[in-house]
C-alpha cells in the first residue's frame, strides 16, 4: 500500500505527464500548420508516449491500493516563433518532468518504499533518453541554421528519428514475441 505522501506525489506526476501530453499535442498541431510533417509526427508520438507514462502511474497507484486522481489539464501553449523555440520549450518541459521524477524517487527512498523506487527506475532511464534526444535535435537545428530552407532539412532530420524509433519499437515487439 502507498503511503499518503507517495500517493500525493504520484498524483502530481500524473498531472505533469498529462500536461506534457497535451503540450506535445499542441506542438504537433503547430508543426502541422507549418508544413513540418516529420516534426508533427514526432510530437504526435511524443504526446502518445507521455499519455502512456501517465497511464502507467495511474495503474501503479491502483495496483498499490492507492487513489489515482485525474486532474484538470492546463491549456498548452499553441504558438511558437520558430522551430528552435519550440524544441527549447520541449527541453525545459522534459527537465521539469525529470526533476519531478527525481523528487518522487527521493520520497520513495525516504519512506523505504522499495516497490515505488523500483517502479520509478524505468522513468529515470526514460527521461535520460528523452532529454538526450531533444538535445540532439537542438544540436542538429544549430548546425542546419534557421533560414527558410533549413526548416525542410530540420523536418527531414526529425523524420529520420521517427523512422529509427519505429524500427527500434518493432524490434522490441518482435523480441517480446519470441519470449
Amino acid at each position: 500500500m502507498l503511503n499518503e505522501k507517495t500517493n500525493i506525489a504520484l498524483n502530481k506526476q500524473i498531472a505533469l505527464e498529462g500536461n506534457a501530453s497535451a503540450a506535445y499535442l499542441a506542438m504537433a498541431a503547430w508543426c502541422e500548420r507549418q508544413g513540418l510533417k516529420g516534426c508533427a509526427l514526432f510530437f504526435y508520438e511524443q504526446s502518445a508516449e507521455e499519455r502512456m507514462h501517465m497511464m502507467k502511474i495511474i495503474h501503479y497507484i491502483n495496483e498499490m491500493d492507492g487513489h489515482a486522481v485525474i486532474p484538470e489539464q492546463e491549456k498548452p501553449r499553441a504558438d511558437f516563433d520558430s522551430i528552435q523555440e519550440l524544441f527549447q520549450a520541449v527541453l525545459l518541459k522534459e527537465k521539469e518532468v525529470t526533476a519531478a521524477i527525481y523528487d518522487l524517487l527521493s520520497i520513495s527512498k525516504e519512506s523505504d518504499d522499495h516497490s515505488t523506487t523500483l517502479f520509478l527506475q524505468w522513468y529515470v532511464a526514460e527521461q535520460r533518453e528523452e532529454e538526450a534526444q531533444i538535445r540532439t535535435i537542438l544540436d542538429v537545428i544549430k548546425l542546419i541554421g534557421s533560414g527558410g530552407q533549413s526548416l525542410y532539412f530540420i523536418d527531414q532530420e526529425v523524420d529520420k528519428i521517427n523512422k529509427e524509433k519505429a524500427k527500434e519499437e518493432s524490434a522490441e515487439e518482435l523480441e517480446a514475441e519470441n519470449y
